[in-house]
């Protein structure tokens, strides 16, 4: 199931405020004696935008890498190992949800496909004790000229990386 709009805040480690356009797929991962297989996007789904290329992010405990914007690309995030928080902002003028913000928790212990539309700001930081690798399906293949990027403590996107205590 694709969970869109103000029922993806139901799904767990999902917080913050709905954001126009994303959408989260509860994505299996099926283990027997030899090993896992971790499912991640498949040509024929509805959560399918295209595809450009795939690639391999790594990630250490503590660290945040963001922010980043594209012009054009849709992102298919999914961590095939390790934990992060994804962080998206959305800015664009004429969005319904302009200045909401949402943190998804993801990787090991939450497997899941998040689909970020262009346009929306988006960031991670490694959670717990190891590397995580973060895996992209992007829609386009990358293009140096359609990405933007801030510093992760830019005053222009009210978002606190630190630990919550919640």
């Amino acid at each position: 199931m694709i969970y869109k709009n103000k029922e993806l805040l139901s799904l767990p480690g999902v917080k913050g405020e709905q954001i126009e356009g994303v959408k989260i797929k509860l994505i299996k991962k099926i283990p027997d004696e030899r090993g896992t297989i971790l499912h991640m996007l498949r040509s024929d789904e509805e959560i399918f935008n295209g595809f450009g290329e795939i690639y391999f992010s790594t990630i250490y405990p503590n660290v945040i890498k963001g922010w980043h914007i594209h012009e054009k690309m849709t992102l298919n995030y999914a961590v095939i190992d390790g934990m992060i928080k994804l962080v998206l902002y959305d800015n664009r003028i004429n969005s319904a949800t302009k200045g909401n913000t949402m943190e998804i928790f993801t990787g090991d212990d939450n497997y899941l496909l998040i689909m970020v539309p262009p346009n929306i700001w988006n960031g991670f930081k490694g959670m717990g004790e190891k590397k995580a690798i973060v895996a992209n399906c992007a829609s386009i293949p990358h293009d140096p000229d359609e990405i933007s990027r801030k510093n992760p403590f830019d005053p222009d996107i009210p978002y606190n990386w630190e630990l919550k205590n919640e």
